[in-house]
């Protein structure tokens, strides 16, 4: 009985031993837990505290995250150099046309021909699909030696250098095509030399669709433009260049040797090509031509009066 309630005693006492481990355990864990919720939440404070506000980004507006290159190619006339910006000059309208342009008052159907007449040194301008060319004052050339105050081949006082005008198109290009403004007023149309006509007959419909195809490309190549006046009875087709290749020393050598070979190669009725100037042009060529005949007497009777001056009489008797 002794050894039995011992037994029981016993038993009770560890039972209660075990459970008395077990509250114990339980409240350390509790505890334990309510420790770490606690560092948790102050933790997240903390940092919730320290972390910095984002502010939204500001967008960069297209215009100004924009790049404007523009690159320079030579030509074959060295007072004329093309210019590629990285986008297209004329409007879309105008096709591969070109709008030549000889001095500031005839640019009034551009606003940008007019700024880079501004400059000091520029001749002409001639915009085109996705190129410009800009001829430089240079070595005097037909008007320019027809007022004698230049003689042909010598340099113009007005000549600048293109490292000094470079530069200052750079500029104005990159100033007004980065801003959007018109190349050319609202209103103004490409000139339709080549194309289609119901007056045109087959020879004239197949020299227009050579020119357009074929030979316009290559010379604008070079920064030049070509343009068809007309094709007289004798099956001469007239043309005029414009561009670099206007004022180019090897205007006739692309006539004879390039664009009549190849236009009488295709069509057999074309005998001939000739350049047709416009009546100033004209006008410039004949006063050079007398310039340069004035220049011719004005040397002969230099030599002559020299010679006359060192020969000496013969002793009188």
């Amino acid at each position: 009985m002794i050894s039995r309630i011992a037994r029981n005693t016993t038993t009770h006492c560890s039972q209660a031993t075990k459970s008395a481990v077990t509250i114990l355990s339980k409240r350390s864990t509790a505890r334990l837990h309510t420790s770490r919720s606690t560092q948790l939440s102050s933790s997240s404070t903390i940092t919730s505290s320290r972390r910095p506000s984002l502010r939204p980004l500001t967008r960069i507006p297209s215009m100004q995250a924009r790049s404007m290159f523009i690159q320079t190619t030579p030509t074959p006339n060295e007072d004329a150099l093309k210019f590629l910006p990285s986008q297209r000059i004329l409007p879309a309208s105008f096709g591969t046309r070109t709008m030549e342009f000889l001095s500031g008052r005839d640019a009034h159907a551009s606003p940008l021909a007019r700024k880079l007449f501004a400059i000091d040194g520029v001749k002409s301008v001639m915009l085109g699909p996705d190129f410009l060319t800009v001829e430089k004052v240079g070595r005097a050339k037909g008007d320019d030696a027809s007022s004698g105050s230049v003689a042909a081949g010598d340099e113009d006082p007005a000549a600048v250098s293109w490292m000094v005008l470079k530069p200052e198109i750079f500029a104005v290009l990159t100033e007004h095509l980065s801003a959007g403004l018109p190349v050319v007023v609202e209103g103004t149309h490409a000139a339709a030399d080549t194309a289609a006509s119901e007056d045109d007959d087959e020879v004239v419909a197949m020299i227009k669709e050579l020119i357009d195809t074929r030979i316009r490309p290559a010379i604008q190549e070079d920064g030049g433009d070509i343009e068809y006046r007309g094709f007289t009875p004798e099956g001469v087709v007239q043309l005029k260049l414009q561009g670099a290749c206007r004022s180019c020393d090897s205007s006739s050598v692309t006539l004879k040797n390039g664009i009549e070979s190849m236009l009488m190669h295709y069509v057999e009725e074309v005998t001939g090509v000739e350049q047709v100037l416009d009546p100033e042009e004209q006008v410039a060529i004949n006063e050079f031509a007398k310039f340069e005949e004035k220049l011719k007497k004005q040397k002969g009777n230099g030599s002559e009066e020299s010679a006359a001056g060192t020969s000496t009489a013969p002793p009188a008797l």
